[in-house]
């Protein structure tokens, strides 16, 4: 766990357009890049700014050169940065290499886990898949028991089963839910992913060995329809609708129960995708979906973002885990993180993740000094971080006590960082003392009566301190 959380890389600051990275941060950033030519030449490129030349050229309707989007540190190639990302060949994604990699993950993901799970929920991005030319769609297909099908010209054209013999294990079911991103820019893969779902429920196989035939026939009979709908398990968002809308609840704190997150999540995320490409609203089989679901994955997207630095994640793992546990009857599945953003992969369960980004993050000197440099919005970068983290207690249960405690006392209940933060971004700051009451509140953590009293000193003294600066 020490090695863990010394190991762990962080973000320094907020990148500003057009400022090279200081001689200290070049030198940091080539130490975590692979050896080769292309480690020496980005350490060179990082040296200069060719960010705002660039935006020039664009303002200017000029030529912006062409790369491949990535991230710097598994993909150096992409610097200098400003310039005009592509990113796949859609007709070629899952790469061989993204299926060799998909496996390796589903595979230390089932390993990770007590026992063998029947059902799979697996929060697939659009940005995710880009970046690893298939790699959680590999996994994906992987649980399942499939493979991408190419046509003579090595174009995508469907999903086909990897033989139960040659599997060595059941055919996992995977309740799939997308971003919409991935549904807009995705759709052979979305209907691929429909397919290989069907072809599963399809198959001729002992039970026993295929969980999708498995539940598809029993959905088939409790819900009175066709086959092909009982084996719909790929999920989203209407078409031009993204988001399930739980991180605007809780960010707003407009929710009383935690149901009525299922609520937002499942009333967004219902529409089911079949190999048509088409969506088509099914609540009812999604809840039967999430009855059955053993566990929830998703995979971190790079080494820049965590779970609690943005609120995508416990918008779309942490409402579809509210969500199964509400169908569940108030029994909740585990929830894991995928992480590859070190080259060797790594699955935790999502309290170990929390718990590694809160100390190796919100609560380490080096990373929240370097954002207070930033000044107002270093302080709102914070604050999302508490609110991110709340998100997670809303949605799954998986925050440890500690988190609130330490997060309180480094930041609210120290005066000095109190003042320094009240100083730089009043509002955020208040916002971070009622999102830790709030916390209290809805019974996420029992702090005791002398902290929560500070606590409710310090919130109290923050928003005289706003009503002063909104007289002024």
């Amino acid at each position: 766990k020490l090695a863990e959380n010394e190991g762990a890389l962080i973000t320094e600051g907020l990148h500003v357009v057009g400022k090279p990275l200081s001689g200290a941060a070049q030198a940091d950033m080539k130490r975590l890049m692979p050896e080769g030519e292309a480690r020496d030449l980005a350490a060179e490129l990082l040296k200069e700014d060719h960010e705002l030349p660039a935006l020039m050229r664009a303002l200017s309707g000029h030529y912006i050169a062409p790369v491949p989007g990535g991230d710097l540190i598994r993909s150096p190639e992409i610097v200098p940065t400003g310039r005009n990302i592509h990113a796949f060949d859609p007709f070629r994604m899952p790469t061989a290499f993204a299926m060799a990699e998909g496996g390796k993950q589903a595979d230390l993901l089932l390993e990770t886990h007590p026992s063998l799970p029947r059902t799979v929920a697996l929060v697939l991005w659009g940005s995710d898949n880009i970046k690893s030319d298939g790699g959680p769609i590999g996994q994906a297909l992987a649980l399942m028991g499939a493979k991408p099908r190419f046509d003579n010209f090595g174009r995508l054209s469907g999903a086909d089963l990897i033989p139960l013999k040659k599997l060595g294990r059941p055919r996992i079911d995977v309740v799939m839910t997308l971003s919409g991103i991935f549904r807009d820019l995705l759709p052979l893969q979305t209907r691929m992913l429909a397919e290989a779902a069907l072809k599963c429920a399809e198959a001729d196989e002992p039970l026993e060995q295929n969980y999708i035939r498995a539940h598809a026939l029993a959905y088939a009979e409790e819900m009175g329809c066709d086959l092909e709908t009982a084996a719909l398990r790929v999920f989203s968002n209407a078409e031009g609708a993204y988001g399930s809308n739980v991180n605007q609840l809780v960010d707003s704190s407009a929710f009383g129960d935690e149901d009525e997150l299922a609520d937002a999540y499942e009333a967004r995320k219902s529409f089911a995708y079949g190999i048509n490409g088409k969506a088509a609203q099914n609540p009812a089989l999604l809840q039967k979906a999430l009855k059955d679901v053993d566990l929830a994955y998703q995979n971190l997207e790079s080494v820049e973002l965590g779970v609690t630095t943005v609120d995508h994640y416990f918008d779309t793992l942490g409402g579809i885990s509210r969500a199964v546990k509400r169908a569940k009857g108030g029994e909740g599945a585990p929830v894991y993180i995928g992480d590859q953003t070190r080259g060797s992969a790594k699955v935790r369960t999502l309290q170990d993740q929390v718990a590694l980004e809160t100390r190796s993050r919100s609560l380490n000197p080096k990373f929240y000094e370097a954002l207070l440099n930033h000044g107002h919005e270093g302080v709102r970068q914070i604050e999302a971080h508490v609110t991110n983290t709340l998100g997670w207690s809303a949605t799954t249960g998986e925050v440890e006590p500690w988190v609130y405690q330490r997060l309180s006392e480094t930041f609210l209940l120290d005066e000095e960082m109190r003042e320094r933060l009240a100083a730089l971004n009043p509002q955020a700051s208040m916002r971070m003392a009622n999102r830790l009451l709030e916390a209290s509140d809805r019974d996420y953590w029992a702090p005791d009566e002398a902290t929560l009293e500070a606590l409710q000193d310090a919130a109290d003294a923050l928003e005289d301190r706003m009503e002063g600066v909104a007289a002024e």
